[in-house]
């Protein structure tokens, strides 16, 4: 009561001793009740006995501050919680704020600047992987999954670290577990030629390994818009249901499945369905090849639309999911073109002053094509790409690929001059 209403500024002293003498009482029954805390209540002792002095030189309004530090900690002990409570005394209030002290002032100490930053993971580090990681490299942590020991000098040139491990080895994953706070992964589905043909053992080893220690706060997947199948040229949005036609689209359903079951345990998952990838720096990126082999394409009648994305673009997309996108979320990374197969072929040899590739009805085409490009001439569909723009907050540099192939076609000539 004295501590709250306050005396004259000359009994100052004596009520500062008498405060420290009474919390003083009660830390001395709680050291009598848990004698393994005698060393504690010796150094409470000495900073009392501090703070006592220290308390007399204090105005009255300090005195009601003060008087509840004194308070509050002597509960705190005899509730057996031995935390250290900081507060902000401020001269004349009675007002106590809590103050959030620095790492490098809390008594565990400041943590490693490594432990600081975020942790990227990617896994599938190629092409799209590498563009992403140049977004992140200085503002995060990259880590890069390799099953090549000769890739890990150039990742590292990237500011990339590399570590060596293989998702068809469950044993060698082990390692990636607890560290990552955020994981990126683009690696394709096993061939048909490995384990089970319907399923994805690889993003199922992943997961598993990732499960073993602390989880990441989100995750991003990298699937395909083939898991639609054939839509009949039609619009289509990410609430569509799936409807994989081909063993390798149905692999990648499997894989969303996986991811899913992940977000369902605390991750905050995204799953981006993305359609053909080119740009002129990226293997196979351009159709030029393809032309010059003249390798036909379908009738006007017959033909099918198409979807792209531009890596730049896309791998801006992947990291902008890391951190916007939303949980258990499906989001297409395609620009604005909706174009049909045969009318992409013929601006790209126009552009590349090339000849235009011969067309041919889809009877012919099937006797004469392989069958992976036959199945992509099978599925027709067009790509809503709002979820990107309005939800991830991308702007597409590539908004049609009409503008693509133009800037692919002058770097090239620039680089050739």
């Amino acid at each position: 009561h004295i501590a709250l209403r306050g005396r004259a500024a000359g009994q100052d002293q004596a009520l500062g001793f008498f405060v420290s003498a009474q919390s003083f009482g009660l830390v001395l029954t709680v050291h009598h009740r848990a004698r393994n805390l005698l060393a504690f209540a010796g150094t409470t002792r000495a900073i009392f006995a501090t703070i006592g002095q220290a308390y007399a030189l204090a105005n009255a309004g300090r005195q009601q501050s003060f008087a509840a530090i004194c308070i509050k900690s002597t509960a705190t002990w005899l509730d057996g919680n031995l935390e250290a409570h900081v507060f902000v005394i401020l001269g004349g209030s009675s007002i106590l704020s809590p103050l959030i002290l620095p790492s490098n002032q809390t008594p565990l100490g400041a943590l490693p600047a490594r432990f600081r930053k975020e942790r990227v993971l990617i896994i599938g580090c190629g092409d799209v992987g590498q563009r992403a990681a140049k977004q992140l490299v200085g503002r995060t942590r990259v880590v890069a999954l390799t099953s090549s020991p000769e890739k890990a000098t150039g990742l590292r040139a990237q500011g990339i670290l590399p570590v060596i491990g293989n998702l068809d080895d469950a044993q060698s994953l082990q390692r990636l577990s607890g560290w990552a706070t955020r994981v990126l992964h683009l690696a394709p589905p096993p061939s048909d030629r490995v384990g089970a043909w319907s399923t994805d053992s690889r993003t199922l080893n992943l997961v598993r390994a990732l499960q073993k220690r602390a989880l990441p706060r989100a995750l991003v997947y990298g699937s395909t818009s083939g898991v639609y199948g054939d839509c009949q040229g039609q619009w289509v949005s990410e609430s569509r249901p799936v409807k994989p036609h081909t063993p390798r689209a149905i692999r990648r359903v499997d894989a969303e499945n996986t991811i899913r079951f992940l977000g369902r345990k605390g991750v905050r998952s995204s799953i981006l369905r993305i359609p053909g990838i080119y740009a002129p720096d990226r293997p196979n990126g351009t159709p030029r090849e393809r032309l010059l082999k003249g390798t036909p394409v379908l009738l006007k009648k017959d033909d099918v639309y198409t979807n792209h994305i531009h890596s730049d673009d896309l791998a801006r997309a992947c990291v902008a999911a890391l951190w916007r996108g939303k949980p258990q979320r499906v989001v297409h990374v395609s620009d604005d073109s909706g174009m049909k197969m045969g009318d992409y072929f013929d601006l790209a040899a126009d552009l590349m002053g090339l000849k235009r590739p011969p067309r041919v009805p889809r009877s012919q085409a099937q006797e004469s094509l392989p069958l992976m490009l036959l199945s992509f001439m099978s599925e027709s569909r067009r790509l809503t790409n709002d979820r990107l723009k309005k939800e991830l907050r991308v702007r597409l540099v590539y908004p049609t690929i009409a503008q693509g192939l133009k800037m692919s076609v002058a770097q090239t000539a620039e680089s050739k001059s």
